[in-house]
C-alpha cells in the first residue's frame, strides 16, 4: 500500500507509533522514526532493516521545532523525499479535576500534542511540495470529540489537533496533500498502562461507553493510519476518522 513511499512517524518508540513503523515498512515504505528514546528507536529500526525493510532512527522531541526540522532534513537526505507523515506523538493525564491541575501539566500536554503537531506540519508540508502530493495523519482521540475521563488539558489539546488537521487539509488540498486525523479510543499503550497503574478503576471506565467492550491493540490503530496514508484513501481529507470501538457513535 505504500510501495516506494517515504514515511515519517513520530512517537515511534512504542505503542501505536512502533506498530505503524513495522506495518508501514512491511507495506513498502521507507520509514523515518522519531521519538525521544534513541535506544528503543534504534532497536525498532534495526528490526525493520533485518527483515528487509528500510528504516532510519532519528531521535528527537516534537516539542522542539529544531528537532523536527532536523528529522525532516534527515529523511530528505537519506531517502530523497517525504510522502507520508504520521504525527502520533502525544501525552496526557487522567483523574485530575481542572482546578487541581498544575500549570506545568497543562503546558506539557499542550506542548506535546498541539505544539508538537504544529512543529511537524510546519516542516513536513513543505517537504511534500516538490512531488505535488502527500498524506498526513495526525493522532487525535475520542477526547478530541467529546469530554472523556482524560484531563481537561488533554481534551482541549486533542480538539485543537482535529481543528488544525481541518485547517491544514483546507489550505493544502490544492497542492495535492491530504491531511486527516484519527479519533483513537482506548488503546493498550504505555500512556494507558501508566494511567491504569495509578487508577486501576479506569480499566472498566475506559471501555464502558464503547460498543466494543475492549481496548484496541496498537496494530489496529496503525492499520487505520496506513489506509489514510495510502492511495486507497485518495478522496479522504479533512476527516476525523473514528477508531474507537464505537465510543463516539453512542
Amino acid at each position: 500500500m505504500l510501495s516506494g513511499k517515504v514515511a515519517m512517524i513520530t512517537g515511534a518508540s512504542s505503542g501505536i507509533g512502533a506498530a505503524a513503523a513495522r506495518l508501514f515498512a512491511e507495506e513498502g515504505a521507507a520509514v523515518v522514526l522519531m521519538a525521544r528514546r534513541e535506544d528503543r528507536l534504534k532497536e525498532i529500526a534495526d528490526q525493520i532493516v533485518a527483515n528487509g525493510g528500510r528504516a532510519l532512527a532519528a531521535p528527537g522531541d516534537v516539542v522542539f521545532a529544531e528537532d523536527v526540522r532536523r528529522v525532516v532534513e534527515a529523511a530528505l537526505e537519506r531517502f530523497g523525499r517525504l510522502d507520508v507523515a504520521f504525527n502520533n506523538a502525544g501525552w496526557g493525564t487522567v483523574g485530575t479535576d481542572l482546578h487541581e491541575t498544575d500549570d506545568a501539566v497543562f503546558e506539557q500536554v499542550m506542548d506535546v500534542n498541539v505544539r508538537g503537531t504544529w512543529n511537524c506540519l510546519r516542516h513536513q508540508l513543505p517537504a511534500m511540495f516538490p512531488s505535488g502530493e502527500g498524506a498526513v495523519v495526525n493522532t487525535a482521540s475520542t477526547a478530541g470529540v467529546v469530554a472523556t475521563v482524560a484531563g481537561a488539558p488533554y481534551v482541549a489539546a486533542k480538539h485543537a489537533v482535529i481543528g488544525m488537521t481541518k485547517a491544514a487539509a483546507a489550505q493544502y488540498g490544492d497542492r495535492g496533500i491530504r491531511v486527516n486525523s484519527l479519533v483513537v479510543g482506548s488503546t493498550r499503550t504505555e500512556l494507558i498502562d501508566g494511567a491504569l497503574e495509578t487508577h486501576p478503576h479506569l480499566q472498566e471506565v475506559f471501555v464502558s461507553r464503547q460498543i466494543q467492550k475492549r481496548m484496541a491493540a496498537p496494530e489496529e490503530v496503525a492499520h487505520a493510519a496506513l489506509w489514510l496514508s495510502s492511495p486507497r484513501a485518495s478522496f479522504v481529507t479533512g476527516a476525523a476518522m473514528a477508531v474507537d470501538g464505537g465510543r463516539t457513535a453512542v
